[in-house]
């Protein structure tokens, strides 16, 4: 294929990004050098950034998760507070001093001593937040061995001993971690909406009325999600880290050793609540659900530990409120065994759907619910696995409109799926791991979209090059090697188009179920084929355009050929899966897209398409 790399005027393979940007191998942009197999670099040095990069963007919050290299899902990540670790600043000092220069957990000497001079001697800051919440803070014992961290209700800390304490009813948790040499990580993870996060030295595990006493602090971070993630240092504004709001997704689903590009349209997870399910929105009966109870798919420890209660009883949580869909909706939540192999996942106040039992011991679905007389069967159902035990399961139903959707699901202690199945005796010690529920409309579920308070969308990825005239002629070859995420969407996998407002293109992708060609030129809009191959599994597609000819080559076979077909002229730019976000609603993964000057003879388009 080296000869076919020479021929290419343009490379695109899933390696470097950086915001805004997924870059190219061939032509090089902006000063990259990109290494082959050999040790040497294709391309040019990229005189213009157009000609080096695709530009790439999301939308404007966080709400994006990928599988990462390690296999664990990536979200975003913001510390909301300012200045973080430079305490004589955005904070405001009551009842006390700081100094700064102090050595800190990390061998730095970035710490500061804060000393009281009074009752509740404190430093804080303004920051409004709701939902679930963690606030933390490195801390030492000086003069004092105890800390009071307040973002709503308190939380005591013995800085000697390594024990929180904890008050009021909207703490959810408290972590206190050594980090070696006397220092601790405090955290304190709480549902409620605040104003105000304060730092106190106190006096006892309930106290901090005294007039002296001192505590080493350092590096403060305030994030949303149930547990305290890696420290994200933050200067006049906010910082964030983790897949960011125009960062391409690099993904590693599957286990994958060679990351494929993720571009989904624009979801949104309807549930209030994804991972905290005593938050609201949600109903539980006879059980209980402990929050971060072992690592999740996240890799973090904020995975819920649902038990049923010792009684013969429906077990589960299920979802409350009046959301409402219409026509194709899918639910789904990560599981894991605890105890109990079974898993039970269904929609409420939807009579025409069977839940779905599946086996959390062997990652297969039992099946749906025999039962239920009046339910017929979901439209589709599947469980994928994600490593450690953990399992990503799955519902899509018909949702009625103007009829509540909801979701319940629980563990279940046997693989009956008779009519009334999920109605079992308990013994109150076994059951299941849970994380990362979701609702959506769609025919099949995306990314995970992680929500803490409220309901979460996130938008379309958008990712094309724009201003190319150079790499891109009138007679050429594009291809791509995608895997689509549905088998029943539209969804343009690549568009080469020009600079007008509804342009002239060169249009593959799918339609519903198939293969489709569409071509526009001169404004004059035509389809030349819809039923090319069946889109199921990995494509590797090469479409050939000349003025005699279009041909389309799939998994190493001329799938497709028509004759003499007026082509678009001044093609300029390329796109991927984001040429109408009106109605794309397909998600694609893309391991390669190339296009080449030239159009490629048929055994040479044999060559490159064959798996």
């Amino acid at each position: 294929m080296s000869s076919l790399k020479d021929l290419a005027s343009l490379i695109m393979v899933p390696s470097l990004y950086k915001d805004g940007r997924l870059d190219t191998v061939k032509p090089l942009g902006n000063g990259i050098l990109h290494p082959d197999s050999t040790g040497n670099h294709d391309g040019t040095d990229g005189s213009t950034p157009a000609e080096g990069n695709f530009t790439f963007s999301r939308g404007s919050n966080l709400a994006a998760t990928r599988v990462d290299v390690n296999g664990l899902i990536e979200k975003g990540r913001e510390n909301l507070l300012l200045q973080s670790n430079q305490f004589d600043t955005t904070w405001s000092l009551s009842s006390g001093s700081l100094t700064s220069g102090q050595s800190g957990y990390d061998g730095s000497s970035d710490a500061w001593l804060l000393s009281k001079s009074g009752a509740n001697g404190q430093v804080n800051q303004l920051v409004s937040t709701s939902g679930v919440n963690t606030f933390s803070v490195y801390a030492k014992a000086g003069t004092s061995n105890f800390l009071r961290l307040t973002p709503y209700d308190d939380v005591f800390f013995d800085l000697s001993t390594g024990v929180s304490y904890e008050y009021g009813a909207t703490t959810i948790t408290s972590t206190i971690e050594s980090v070696g040499g006397g220092w601790y990580r405090c955290s304190i993870t709480y549902n409620a909406s605040s104003t105000l996060v304060r730092i106190i030295v106190a006096d006892s595990s309930s106290s901090s009325t005294g007039t002296s006493g001192s505590i080493y602090i350092q590096d403060a971070q305030l994030e949303q999600g149930l547990v305290a993630t890696d420290y994200i240092e933050t200067g006049a504004s906010t910082a964030q880290a983790g897949i960011l709001e125009d960062m391409p997704r690099l993904d590693y689903s599957g286990g994958a050793s060679c990351p494929s590009l993720l571009l989904e349209p624009q979801r949104t997870n309807g549930l209030n609540h994804s991972e905290y399910f005593s938050g609201t929105g949600f109903g539980i009966v006879a059980a209980t659900a402990t929050p971060n109870a072992t690592t999740s798919p996240e890799g973090v420890r904020n995975a819920t530990s649902f038990i049923g209660a010792a009684s013969s009883a429906e077990h589960i949580i299920y979802t409350t409120g009046s959301s409402t869909y219409n026509g194709d909706t899918t639910i789904s939540i990560f599981a894991k065994a605890n105890g109990y192999d079974y898993f039970v996942l269904g929609a409420g106040a939807q009579s025409q759907n069977k839940p779905v039992l599946f086996n959390l011991a062997d990652g297969t679905k039992v099946g749906n619910f025999t039962g239920w007389s009046n339910y017929g069967a979901p439209i589709d159902s599947d469980i994928e696995d994600y490593g450690n035990g953990w399992y990503r399961l799955w519902v899509t139903f018909a949702a009625t409109s103007g009829v509540n959707t909801n979701m319940f699901f629980g563990s279940i202690p046997t693989d009956s799926v008779a009519s009334g199945a999920n109605v079992s005796t308990q013994n109150g010690t076994d059951g299941s791991y849970i994380y990362g529920a979701q609702i959506e409309a769609g025919s099949y579920p995306t990314s995970y979209i992680p929500t803490y308070g409220s309901s979460v969308t996130r938008s379309y990825d958008v990712c094309k090059k724009t201003n190319i005239d150079s790499l891109i002629a009138e007679e050429g070859t594009a291809f791509i090697d995608v895997t689509n995420g549905d088998e029943n969407e539209v969804n343009a996998f690549m568009t080469i188009a020009d600079s007008s407002v509804y342009p002239n293109h060169i249009w593959i992708g799918q339609n519903g179920t198939t293969l489709s060609l569409y071509v526009k030129a001169n404004d004059s809009y035509s389809v030349l084929a819809n039923n090319i191959v069946s889109i199921e599994g990995r494509k590797k597609i090469a479409v050939v355009y000349t003025n005699e000819s279009i041909k389309v080559f799939v998994n190493g076979t001329n799938e497709y050929t028509t004759l003499n077909k007026t082509l678009p002229s001044q093609l300029n730019r390329v796109e991927l899966n984001a040429f109408n976000t009106s109605i794309n609603t397909g998600t694609a993964r893309y391991d390669q897209a190339i296009l080449f000057p030239t159009a490629l003879t048929d055994s040479e388009c044999i060559a490159l398409t064959t798996l």
